[in-house]
C-alpha cells in the first residue's frame, strides 16, 4: 500500500456514514426544484441567487437558512427525492452503509404529518438497495423544543418501529442538556431503539453533558463529542465500552479552524471508536469523502489512520456482526489493492 492519501483513495474507500442530517443534504438546486413543483415562493429568482444565501458567520445565521429551506419539503415524494438525491451522492463516495438522521419536529411544527416524512424517507431506504447501499433511519428530537414535543414525537415513532433504527438528539444544546430527555431515551431504549445524541464542540457544560450520555443515559454513540478529551476518565470509559464517536471536520471548521483534528487523533490513538462523517454536506461544502480528505491533508494522516477511521465507522454502526464482517472485508480487500 502506498503511503500518500489522495482524494481518489478517500472517495473509493468503503465506509459507513453515521452522522448525516437528511435536511442538511438539501442543495440549492433541489430546493429550487421542489419550490417550483410545490408553488412556493422562496424569494429567490435563481439558483445562483439562492446559493449566495448559503453563507453564514454564526450558528444562529446558519440555522436561519437551514430551517427556512425546509419549507419546500411538503409531500412524501419530496422527502423521497431528498433522500434519493443524497443516496446517489453517497454511492459516489462508496458509502456502503448509512444511518440517516431526520428531524420530524422541524416538519410537524409547520403542519407536515409525521407519516409523510417517515414514509417518503423510508421508501428511499428501500430503493437504495438497488444502488447497492444499505440505508437506515435515525429519528432525532430537537432539544430546544419542549420535552412534551419530544414525547409526542416518540409516540409517533413507536408506530413505525420497523422503519427506524435509533433515536438521536440534536439542535441548540445551550440550556438543553441530555437529561432533559431522560424519560424519552429510557422509553426508546425499552422499545428496542439504539440511542445516540449530539454533544456539539465547545458547548457550555460540554463535559457534564457527555458524562450524562455515557454514565446515565448510556447511549450507544455520541455525535461530535470530541471535548471528551478534557476528561481522561471519560475517554477511558468510552474506549472500554466501545462507544462510537462521529466527527465532521468540514462543519467543525465553522466553529473552529482546526476542525477538531487534534482531538480526533488523540481519541484514535487511545482506542476510541471515532469516525469521520459529513453532517450537513449541502451547507458545509463537502460530502463524506471530502471530509476524510480534508482532515487527512490538514493533519498529514497516514493511509493506515484513514483506514482505521473507516473501519471504526462500520464497527460503531448498528448492524449485525455478520454485516460488519462483510464490510470490513471490503475495506481489507480495497487496501490490499491500493
Amino acid at each position: 500500500m502506498s503511503t500518500k492519501v489522495t482524494p481518489e483513495f478517500t472517495r473509493n474507500l468503503p465506509k459507513a456514514e453515521l452522522h448525516v442530517h437528511i435536511e442538511g443534504t438539501l442543495t440549492p438546486e433541489l430546493r429550487f426544484k421542489l419550490a417550483k413543483r410545490n408553488g412556493i415562493d422562496t424569494g429567490y429568482s435563481s439558483i445562483d441567487e439562492m446559493k449566495k444565501m448559503y453563507n453564514y458567520n454564526s450558528l444562529s445565521s446558519f440555522l436561519d437558512v437551514y430551517y427556512a429551506a425546509m419549507d419546500v419539503l411538503q409531500t412524501e415524494q419530496d422527502f423521497y427525492d431528498l433522500a434519493m438525491a443524497y443516496l446517489h451522492r453517497a454511492v459516489k463516495n462508496n458509502v456502503r452503509h448509512v444511518e440517516i438522521f431526520f428531524d420530524p419536529q422541524a416538519h410537524t411544527t409547520r403542519g407536515i404529518k409525521f407519516s409523510t416524512v417517515i414514509n417518503g424517507l423510508y421508501r428511499a431506504t428501500v430503493d437504495a438497495r438497488a444502488l447497492n447501499i444499505d440505508a437506515r433511519l435515525i429519528m432525532c428530537f430537537l432539544r430546544d423544543l419542549p420535552r412534551d414535543s419530544a414525547q409526542q414525537t416518540l409516540n409517533e415513532a413507536l408506530k413505525y418501529k420497523d422503519k427506524i433504527i435509533g433515536i438521536g438528539l440534536d439542535s441548540d444544546e445551550h440550556n438543553n442538556p441530555p437529561m432533559k430527555f431522560y424519560n424519552q431515551f429510557t422509553t426508546a431504549s425499552a422499545n428496542g431503539f439504539h440511542l445516540t445524541a449530539h454533544a456539539d464542540p465547545d458547548q457550555k457544560d460540554s463535559i457534564e453533558h457527555i458524562r450524562q450520555l455515557l454514565e446515565i443515559i448510556c447511549v450507544d454513540r455520541v455525535d461530535h463529542g470530541t471535548n471528551i478529551v478534557e476528561d481522561p476518565d471519560l475517554v477511558e470509559l468510552a474506549a472500554k465500552r466501545k462507544i462510537g464517536f462521529t466527527s465532521c471536520p468540514l462543519s467543525n471548521t465553522f466553529l473552529n479552524a482546526d476542525m477538531k483534528g487534534k482531538e480526533v487523533l488523540e481519541l484514535l490513538n487511545k482506542g476510541v471508536k471515532i469516525s469521520i462523517h459529513s453532517d450537513d454536506p449541502a451547507y458545509f461544502g463537502g460530502y463524506i469523502a471530502d471530509n476524510y480528505y480534508a482532515i487527512a491533508q490538514k493533519y498529514n494522516l497516514t493511509k493506515e489512520q484513514i483506514v482505521t477511521l473507516a473501519c471504526n465507522s462500520f464497527e460503531a454502526s448498528w448492524i449485525s456482526e455478520e454485516q460488519k464482517a462483510l464490510y470490513l472485508k471490503e475495506v481489507k480487500d480495497y487496501v490490499a489493492q491500493n
